[in-house]
């Protein structure tokens, strides 16, 4: 069964999301605060996310960065196009504007939810001259073979997953931990620091960026 957070402060729209999203089988998770949403997710992981942006505490664009590899779905009155297209570029994947029809609103969760399930089967991805096979578990750069550990594959997987969003500290542990026991904060820097120098010497060039205070990306030209 597929999960759903609603993240809204909102009592009635919350319960009418809550509500329709149960007849249609999903199951659903609620927060009302982006503070108490990113308590939740520090333990829960849902397959997308219904996110209002004027919540008490830290508010829909503030916590927007904190929940990469997540599909998040935006339910705001904003209507200016401008507010739109900076939450798209800032790693929403869809945005409806208050008042919407639930109908409406059920079908671009459907649709979400297809393409999450579609990129997460996908054998491979890619990032510029970067190859990811996951059938056959290798990593090529302009189609050299790059020789990677355990850890460092399921780090690259993540960013590579996200290619054009800052991942936390915190949540690429949290991701990465199904995928491998090897690795806590402290040795998180020195095992994305040799992942970098391994795709660094064949690539030549940095594909991976730190975010001051924040995390890391793929890094684009």
């Amino acid at each position: 069964m597929k999960n759903i957070m609603i993240i809204e402060d909102d009592a009635y729209i919350g319960n009418l999301l809550e509500d329709a999203l149960t007849k249609e089988g999903y199951c659903v998770s609620r927060a009302y605060s982006g503070t108490e949403a990113l308590l939740l997710l520090s333990n829960h992981r849902p397959q997308l996310i219904l996110l209002d942006l004027m919540l008490p505490g830290l508010n829909g664009e503030e916590i927007l960065p904190k929940l990469a590899g997540i599909p998040v779905i935006v339910v705001s009155a904003k209507a200016d196009v401008s507010d739109k297209v900076e939450l798209l570029m800032g790693g929403a994947v869809d945005y409806i504007t208050k008042p919407f029809e639930m109908q409406e609103l059920l079908a671009r969760v459907a649709v979400q939810l297809r393409n999450a399930s579609l990129l997460g089967t996908a054998s491979v991805l890619t990032f510029e001259n970067l190859v990811m096979d996951a059938a056959s578990h290798t990593v090529s750069v302009n189609g050299i073979l790059v020789k990677l550990t355990k850890t460092e594959y399921a780090i690259l997987k993540q960013l590579m997953q996200s290619p054009s969003q800052v991942v936390t500290k915190s949540r690429l542990l949290d991701l990465i931990s199904l995928d491998t026991l090897d690795c806590m904060e402290s040795s998180l820097k020195v095992h994305i620091s040799n992942l970098r120098k391994k795709l660094r010497e064949v690539g030549d060039k940095d594909y991976i960026e730190a975010v001051w205070g924040i995390g890391f990306k793929l890094h684009e030209k």
